[in-house]
């Protein structure tokens, strides 16, 4: 049996679909964007539209802020957690060195 677990940890678990968020989010702005404008031209023409496009702004700047600590905690709960794991094995690699003396 490997020594390597079968699934993912947790912390990288939760940085990888923060990664996909990320990767996902100018898609989700684009279509914000544009798909109102196609459906619906009169309610975003002028000033509607204005409104529309500032407050996705402001929004889209609000969630990479949000996206970018999240990220940032992950990264860190990652390596503490791979940190963790290295010292786990060591542990157990001195204490098979140990039984091996024996």
């Amino acid at each position: 049996m490997p020594d390597r677990p079968l699934f993912l940890e947790r912390a990288s678990f939760r940085r990888r679909r923060l990664g996909d968020v990320a990767r996902i989010l100018p898609v989700v702005a684009a279509l914000a964007i544009f798909v109102p404008v196609w459906w619906m031209p009169r309610l975003v023409s002028f000033g509607g539209g204005a409104t529309w496009f500032f407050a996705l702004w402001a929004c889209l700047i609000l969630s990479i802020r949000l996206l970018h600590r999240a990220l940032l905690r992950a990264e860190a709960a990652t390596m503490r957690a791979e940190a963790d794991a290295a010292e786990h094995g060591r542990e157990a690699l001195s204490e098979k060195g140990d039984d091996n003396a024996v």
